[in-house]
């Protein structure tokens, strides 16, 4: 980054306005800080995932080439870039016009309004744009100390890895968790019988006995197996039980903080985008345009919220999810009552001026994540009104299309819920870290929904999994109507059919 300049006065006067006109909606949101950046700044950002600074490696200049062709061409552009920190820094494009600036502004605020207050969030490091910094500097020290081709390349094996998180974890509760080695310990120390008098413990707990039982134990824990219940954080259960350099350990620590980090962006694409889209399209529509501005707005507008062949934009479908729980909660149609009435005229005319809809989107917000906002707000008069379908690639005659699948509610919605779970990849777990008593590593690819294995995919990953691991890896999953282990021994994978009854993870 070599070029950030503070705000005009006349962007430092609009931006008062927007978050005037935010604040008095009901939004809270962390002090944020706008900075103007030219294009090739912007993209960079945009390459480094939204931050300033990252750790040196070459797919980030993948990503900003990736990036700049399109912007290059005039086919694209980013308009913004807001980062969940606190306080939050937002970027504007220096080139937007002044009806950008302003709707950029709003939008920004929505984002910002959803970090501070959405609990996938509220376990969030708010101080990041400090700990990528640090990265970036501990992985120069190593590449120094070791060589730019060794650190890169377990750098690569960590980044094709680090999707393999739980990374539901930070949210299932705020306590604190006994590691598994705690466990184990608890578990493998016999409990002495208590004694009044110091010296009688020798002759109550003789130490053969003793020691003899923690044996009996300790073989006990084994048959147990280990891990003691299916593991779904690997890049954890690595970190702690790999045989790595502690330079290794460092490094994937670090890919796994940045990915629980921007986990929740993922989880909740469809709310933020959906939110800041419905602020950004209130604050402007209701106080900050001018007459002379409408036409501009509504071009830009509709830009953001056009849905492309083959996609599904989280944008749009958020943006209408918002204002069908607005409109659905001002009329009152929602409970018992509403879902009980069949009049199609009824239904089309009810209006119980209940007004609460700015109070429910807040409070949805607030407690909800894209699974949770889909299941619960995706309804049957959404998808007619919104003329939503499934659809998916077909061969025809040698060439691919785009078909029409169906239009039932049930699978319009089990396929958006099957596509956001996990974030629409298969769910993984170590089940085995002493597989046949080899050291060897066995996982278990759970059958949810529709989710099926790429085989290229997870060769791949069972390689870069042996990398780390130093022993051979294996993966139970379901392959053409059939249960099959992958094993990954060297360059060599191959693979041999099981029974579900012989599975390391039951059903």
């Amino acid at each position: 980054m070599n070029k950030t300049n503070n705000l005009t006065p006349e962007l430092a006067a609009i931006k008062g306005e927007i978050e005037g006109y935010a604040k008095s909606y009901g939004l809270d949101f962390f002090k944020t800080i706008f900075q103007l950046v030219d294009f090739e700044n912007m993209n960079a950002i945009a390459a480094y995932g939204g931050f300033p600074s990252r750790y040196p490696h070459w797919k980030f200049g993948m990503e900003y080439e990736r990036i700049s062709k399109p912007y290059t061409y005039g086919l694209a552009r980013i308009y913004e870039l807001v980062i969940n920190t606190d306080p939050t820094y937002a970027y504007l494009m220096e080139s937007n016009d002044t009806v950008q600036q302003k709707m950029v502004m709003a939008h920004v605020y929505g984002h910002v309004d959803f970090f501070k207050n959405n609990y996938m969030f509220s376990h969030t490091n708010r101080k990041m744009l400090e700990e990528m910094a640090n990265h970036s500097a501990r992985t120069r020290r190593y590449i120094d100390r070791y060589g730019l081709e060794e650190v890169e390349s377990f750098i690569e094996t960590c980044v094709s890895l680090e999707h393999l998180i739980d990374q539901d974890a930070e949210h299932m509760g705020t306590e604190v968790k006994k590691t598994e080695e705690e466990i184990l310990a608890e578990e493998m120390v016999m409990p002495k019988i208590k004694v009044d008098k110091e010296y009688m413990d020798e002759f109550i707990n003789p130490k053969e006995a003793v020691e003899e039982d923690m044996k009996k134990n300790q073989e006990r824990l084994r048959k147990k197996g280990f891990p003691l219940k299916p593991e779904k954080d690997i890049l954890q259960f690595l970190i702690k039980h790999a045989k790595m350099q502690p330079w290794q350990k460092s490094i994937m620590d670090m890919i796994r903080e940045e990915s629980l980090y921007f986990a929740p962006q993922a989880q909740t694409k469809i709310m933020n985008e959906g939110w800041a889209v419905f602020w950004h399209s209130k604050i402007m529509t209701q106080n900050a345009l001018k007459d002379s501005e409408v036409i501009d707005y509504a071009a830009l507008h509709s830009s953001i919220t056009q849905t492309g062949q083959g996609s599904l934009n989280p944008y749009a479908l958020g943006w209408a999810l918002f204002k069908d729980i607005e409109d659905r909660w001002n009329k009152g149609k929602h409970g018992k009552e509403w879902e009980q009435c069949e009049s199609m005229e009824k239904r089309r005319e009810w209006d119980t001026k209940e007004n609460k809809g700015l109070e429910k989107v807040l409070e949805v917000r607030k407690m909800y994540n894209d699974i949770t906002f889909i299941d619960e707000f995706l309804t049957q008069d959404f998808c007619s009104e919104q003329r939503l379908f499934t659809f998916d690639k077909h061969d025809v005659n040698g060439t691919n299309y785009w078909l029409l699948e169906s239009r039932k509610f049930t699978d319009i919605k089990e396929k958006m819920l099957s596509g956001l779970t996990n974030f629409g990849l298969p769910v993984m777990f170590i089940t085995d870290a002493n597989y046949k008593n080899r050291g060897e590593l066995l996982l278990h690819h759970k059958q949810e929904g529709k989710i099926s294995l790429d085989l290229e995919y997870a060769t791949s990953t069972l390689k870069n999994l042996e990398k780390v691991w130093k022993r051979p890896v294996n993966l139970e999953t379901f392959v053409d109507k059939k249960w099959i282990i992958l094993r990954s021994e060297g360059e060599k994978v191959s693979y041999t059919e099981t029974k579900q009854e012989d599975l390391s993870y039951k059903y």
